[in-house]
């Protein structure tokens, strides 16, 4: 009875709310019907990433190539992750999304990012896997206030049901921002950055891990996060994030 009270009085709230501050778009600030959503219009111009997709690095093909057929990028740089998938690709839409989400101070867009990351991720949660945000700088955290995988990860923690972990890898080094870098210069900007707990396995107690981000561009971060844990031990390794820059566009 308390809690059948209490979301009564949580939808009597929210409806209140949304006559002083009825919902927009997240990404036009047009007024929709529901709140932490886009409308429409601009649903429509997010580029959902689905099969027939690369197994390993989630890049989509423009023609099922079969199931085991794995792209070329992964054949040439084989990541020391075992699957890596994005919801989204990285367009303007998108773009202007993590860009709130990460200088604009608007954790609550987390929310809406979460739920298309679940379903991108749909392969992973069975298994009952760790969600660790990639880390950021402790200074760097004071500055924005809060780390943007973090909340993504803890949004996907509702949707899924699992257990968000964000001290299991730190970040040891304070680096430049990627932003603007070339691939060999982000390798090695984040050379040796992270570093996982001594008692990351104790941690885990036999799961394994997905990594969470805001957007994969070469792959260089969350490659350095996925070996710091390798280090510690952790076996099975999976990469989530809300985009993806395709291949061969910089990310400005």
């Amino acid at each position: 009875m308390p809690a059948r009270i209490a979301g009564i009085a949580r939808r009597f709230g929210a409806a209140i709310l949304d006559q002083f501050y009825p919902p927009i778009c997240l990404h036009c600030e047009a007024a929709i019907a529901d709140a932490d959503a886009l409308c429409a219009k601009c649903f429509g111009q997010l580029r959902p990433i689905t099969a027939p997709l690369c197994p390993r690095l989630g890049i989509p093909f423009e023609v099922a190539l079969g199931p085991d057929t794995v792209s070329a990028e992964a054949i040439a740089d084989p990541p020391p992750f075992d699957r890596s998938r994005s919801a989204v690709l990285y367009n303007e839409v998108a773009r202007k999304l993590v860009g709130r989400l990460k200088y604009g101070d608007r954790p609550e867009l987390a929310r809406f990012c979460a739920r298309l990351m679940a379903a991108a991720g749909h392969e992973f949660w069975e298994s009952g896997p760790v969600l660790v945000p990639v880390p950021l700088h402790r200074f760097r955290q004071f500055e924005r206030r809060y780390n943007q995988s973090t909340e993504l990860a803890r949004a996907l923690a509702k949707i899924t049901g699992l257990q968000v972990d964000p001290l299991l890898v730190s970040r040891v080094k304070r680096t430049k921002q990627q932003v603007g870098l070339t691939a060999d210069q982000r390798r090695r900007n984040v050379a040796g950055a992270f570093a996982a707990r001594a008692d990351t396995l104790g941690r885990l107690n036999g799961r394994g891990v997905v990594i969470v981000d805001d957007v994969i561009t070469t792959g260089s971060t969350v490659k350095v996060v996925t070996r710091a844990l390798k280090e510690a031990g952790v076996g099975q390794i999976d990469v989530i994030s809300f985009a993806r820059v395709p291949i061969g566009q910089g990310l400005s």
